[in-house]
């Protein structure tokens, strides 16, 4: 088997879901073509194809073959969202440890990944989806209080982005989402539990 590729799942799904069964080539014709799929590395659509092979013809001899063949599949594209997962763990750990070498250097971290280019990093990584990672600096405090040996305390209005979110936002680039879809979510380098960020802190200075 062939890598996964995250691509449409083809017309003929749809022929599938309209015809009847009274022609018997069909479920053999439809088994061969999610075989050509698979072997095109295109996995995730062959699953899919299979997945529906079996539902509308139960008792073909492709469905049975399908059957088979679906457990090898789903063990090839579990492995195969696991690969891709560590993939992009170590990407954001390479944009992590160059956004600290960065705020060692300037105070601060940057507005945008792209500052860290070239001094902190070739290039931008990008996801195994060619996904851009999203990416947000802020001010932590942007107002805080400051206590005078006399009077009341005085308020001083902070400007450094000291904290930043990082995320991956899987496969589908939305928030969200479960297996290869699900989001992976960093606030200053540590992975939080939440499914979605705190809001930033307001009211965040003008760049």
């Amino acid at each position: 088997m062939t890598r996964a590729r995250f691509a449409p799942i083809p017309a003929l799904l749809v022929l599938l879901a309209g015809c009847s069964s009274e022609d018997p080539r069909l479920p053999g014709n439809l088994y061969e073509e999610a075989r050509k799929l698979n072997l095109e590395g295109r996995s995730l659509e062959a699953r899919a194809m299979m997945r529906q092979l079996t539902q509308r013809y139960p008792d073909s001899d492709a469905a049975q073959q399908a059957r088979r063949d679906l457990f090898l599949l789903d063990a090839f594209v579990a492995r195969d969202d696991s690969d891709r997962r560590k993939q992009v763990r170590a990407s954001m750990k390479r944009i992590t440890d160059a956004l600290i070498r960065y705020k060692e250097k300037k105070g601060e971290y940057p507005s945008s990944l792209q500052e860290l280019v070239p001094d902190y990093l070739d290039q931008v990584p990008e996801t195994p989806w060619r996904h851009p990672f999203f990416y947000r600096s802020f001010v932590s405090k942007p107002i805080e209080d400051v206590p005078m040996k006399r009077g009341p305390a005085r308020q001083r209005f902070n400007t450094k982005l000291d904290s930043y979110y990082l995320a991956c936002l899987g496969t589908d680039l939305k928030p969200g989402g479960e297996g290869a879809a699900a989001d992976i979510l960093l606030a200053n380098g540590e992975p939080i539990e939440e499914k979605a960020f705190p809001p930033v802190p307001q009211p965040q200075p003008l760049r």
